[in-house]
C-alpha cells in the first residue's frame, strides 16, 4: 500500500512537471506569434484536477480505495492526452506518444491484466480520434489536422496500436515479475531478520558470558550475562582488547601482541578484576571464528568461578585446620601436664628465702612466663575444642549493635580511629550463639584497629543475599568489616587464620583463628579481600534462619552443636 501511494505521488508529480514544461513551450510559441489557447486550457485543467487529487490522496486509507484512485488518475491522463492529441493533429499529433507513457505508468500496478486493459482502452480512445479524423468529424474543432490519406492514417493507427499492445503486455509482465521478485526479497529479508533475532535471543538467553572479537582482538559484542558477571557496560568494552579486559597474558615474555587471535580452541582459568575492581575467577573457552575458511576473529564463553574457588579454598582451609587442631590439642595436653608441675615447683622454690636479688628476679621471670605459657595453651585448647554452642534465633544487627558499644569505647583509646556503620535494618535472623558472635565481632574490630596504628576508618555493614554455588544454596547474612590500613601481604593471605600466626609484636596469633573456628561451627564462612595498600575487608557469611537458609549439599552439614 505504501509503495502504491508513493507511485501515485510520483505520477502526479510527473504530470505537473510535464504541464509546467508545456507552459514554457506555450510562452515561446506565443512570442513567435502562434496562438496556443489549447495548451493554456489543458494546463489550467491539469492543475485543476491534480491539486484536488493530491489533497484527496491523504484521505484514502484502504488498499482497494487506493487502487481505484490510481485507476482514476490514469483515466484523467488518458482524457487530457486525448484532448491534446485531437487538438494537435489527431493521428499525426506528435503527442500521441504520450499514450505509450501512460500505458507504461498504468502497469505500475503489479498485475499483467492492468497493463493490457490500459493498452486496449488507449487503442479504443485513439481509434475514436482516428475515425473522427478519417470521416471529417474533427474538422470543426481541430484546425491543425493536415491532409493525409486514409491508408496512411490507418497505417499510423496500426503502428500505434501495436506499440501500445506490446508496451502494455511487456510492462504488465515486467511489473508482475518485479512485484514477485520484490515480494520474494521481502520474505527472505524477513526470514533473515527473524533468524538474526533468533540467534541474538539465543546469545542473550545463555547464562554464560559470551563475547566476540575481530581479527585484531578488539571486542565486537558482549552479551547480557557477560555484562552481569563483569559489571562492564557494552560501551566500556567495545573496541578494547579482550586480553586486556580479562587479564590473559600467557606469553608475556614473548613478542606476541594481545591482538593476535587464538589458533585453536583454548580452555583456561583466568583471574581478573570486574568493573568495580573486585576479584573475578573465570573459566573461559576461546575459539577462532572462520569465514570461508579464513580466520575472522574469535568467540569466547566464560563462567564465573569466583564463589566456587573461594568455597573450595575455604573447605581446604577448614579441613587443614581441623586436622591441625586435633593434633595440636593432644600435644597441648602433653605439654600442659609437665608445665604445670614445673610451674608448681618454681612456686615452691620462690617461697624459699633466696638471698640473691638476681636469683629472685630470674625466678619471678620464670614463674611469669610459665603462667603466660599456660594461658596460651588454655586459649589454644578453647580454640581446638570449643565449648558447646548455645544456638538460638537472634537478630544479627542487634548483636552487632550491642558489641559496637564496647568497640566504640576501645576506638576512643586508639589514635584517630573513626567508625562508620551501615546496617541493613529489618530482621537479619540467624541461629547463632550470641556470646560467640560478640567475640567474633570484637576480634574483627580490634584486629582492624591494630591494622591502622596511625589512625583510619572502620566501616561495618550488614546485609543479605542469595547464593547458589559450590554446593551452597540459599540466603545468607553478611557482616563486613572494612578498614583503611595497609592491607595484608599477598603471601600472608593463606596464613592469617592459622593458629599462632601473627605479624604483631604482641599477641598469640589465635584471634583470627578463633574467629574462623566460631564461624565455621555456625555453618558459615569468612571471605577476605585485601588489595595492596587499599585496606582489608573481612566478610562473615552466616546461613539465614528459616526455609531459605543455606543448605550444604556436598557435606549434608548443619550448624554444629555439642550436647
Amino acid at each position: 500500500m505504501d509503495a502504491l501511494r508513493a507511485r501515485l505521488h510520483w505520477l502526479m508529480g510527473l504530470r505537473v512537471a510535464f504541464v509546467t514544461l508545456m507552459l514554457g513551450v506555450s510562452l515561446v510559441f506565443e512570442a513567435a506569434g502562434t496562438r496556443v489557447e489549447t495548451f493554456y486550457a489543458l494546463i489550467v485543467l491539469t492543475y485543476a484536477l491534480t491539486i484536488p487529487s493530491a489533497l484527496l490522496l491523504r484521505t484514502v486509507k484502504t488498499p482497494s480505495a487506493l487502487t481505484t484512485f490510481f485507476g482514476t488518475q490514469v483515466g484523467i491522463d488518458f482524457l487530457l492526452e486525448t484532448i491534446l492529441v485531437a487538438r494537435t493533429g489527431g493521428v499525426e499529433s506528435p503527442f500521441a506518444v504520450l499514450y505509450v507513457i501512460t500505458v507504461a505508468v498504468a502497469s505500475l500496478i503489479p498485475q499483467r491484466r492492468v497493463g493490457l486493459f490500459a493498452a486496449c482502452t488507449c487503442i479504443i480512445v485513439f481509434g475514436v480520434v482516428t475515425n473522427a479524423q478519417l470521416y471529417g468529424l474533427a474538422s470543426s474543432w481541430s484546425g491543425q489536422i493536415g491532409h493525409i490519406s486514409a491508408a496512411s492514417m490507418l497505417q499510423t493507427f496500426a503502428v500505434y496500436a501495436l506499440a501500445l499492445l506490446v508496451v502494455g503486455l511487456l510492462s504488465g509482465t515486467l511489473a508482475e515479475q518485479l512485484h514477485l521478485a520484490d515480494q520474494s526479497l521481502r520474505e527472505k529479508e524477513q526470514g533473515l531478520t527473524r533468524l538474526q533475532a533468533f540467534h541474538e535471543n539465543i546469545v542473550r538467553s545463555i547464562s554464560s558470558g559470551v563475547f566476540t572479537a575481530d581479527a585484531t582482538g578488539a571486542v565486537t559484542s558482549f552479551n547480557p550475562a557477560a555484562r552481569e558477571v563483569t559489571g562492564y557496560a557494552v560501551g566500556q568494552v567495545l573496541g578494547r582488547s579482550w586480553r586486556e579486559i580479562f587479564n590473559w597474558h600467557p606469553n608475556e615474555s614473548s613478542d606476541e601482541g594481545p591482538a593476535l587471535a587464538v589458533p585453536a580452541m583454548t580452555r583456561f582459568e583466568v583471574e581478573c578484576k570486574d568493573a568495580n575492581g573486585n576479584r573475578l575467577v573465570l573459566g573461559m573457552t576461546v575459539s577462532p571464528l572462520h569465514e570461508q575458511d579464513e580466520p575472522h576473529g574469535l568467540v569466547g564463553v566464560f563462567k564465573d568461578l569466583t564463589q566456587i574457588r573461594d568455597l573450595e579454598e575455604e573447605m581446604r582451609r577448614k579441613e587443614w585446620l581441623a586436622n591441625l587442631g586435633e593434633m595440636s590439642a593432644g600435644m597441648a595436653h602433653e605439654i600442659r601436664n609437665p608445665l604445670g608441675a614445673l610451674a608448681g615447683a618454681m612456686q615452691m622454690l620462690r617461697k624459699e628465702a633466696i638471698s640473691d636479688v638476681t636469683d629472685r628476679r630470674l625466678m619471678d621471670i620464670a614463674v611469669r612466663e610459665a603462667t603466660r605459657l599456660d594461658a596460651i595453651i588454655t586459649e589454644f585448647l578453647q580454640y581446638a575444642r570449643p565449648p558447646a554452642l548455645d544456638l538460638a534465633e537472634h537478630n544479627i544487627d542487634k548483636i552487632l549493635a550491642e558489641t559496637l558499644d564496647l568497640v566504640q569505647h576501645e576506638a576512643r583509646n586508639r589514635k584517630r580511629i573513626t567508625i562508620a556503620t551501615s546496617l541493613a535494618g529489618g530482621a537479619l535472623s540467624a541461629q547463632v550463639d550470641q556470646n560467640q558472635m560478640r567475640q567474633v565481632f570484637w576480634n574483627l574490630a580490634t584486629n582492624a584497629f591494630d591494622a591502622m596504628p596511625d589512625g583510619g576508618k572502620l566501616t561495618i555493614t550488614t546485609g543479605s543475599r542469595h547464593i547458589d554455588a559450590g554446593g551452597r544454596k540459599g540466603d545468607v547474612v553478611e557482616i563486613a568489616f572494612q578498614d583503611t590500613g595497609e592491607g595484608i601481604a599477598p603471601g600472608n593471605l593463606d596464613k592469617i587464620f592459622l593458629p599462632f600466626f601473627t605479624t604483631k609484636k604482641e599477641g598469640s596469633g589465635l584471634g583470627l583463628a578463633a574467629v574462623h573456628r566460631i564461624v565455621d561451627l555456625h555453618g558459615g564462612w569468612i571471605k577476605v579481600e585485601s588489595p595492596p595498600q587499599q585496606g582489608t575487608r573481612f566478610v562473615v557469611c552466616l546461613p539465614r534462619s528459616g526455609g531459605n537458609g543455606v543448605r550444604l549439599w556436598h557435606e549434608g552439614r548443619t550448624p554444629w552443636k555439642r550436647s
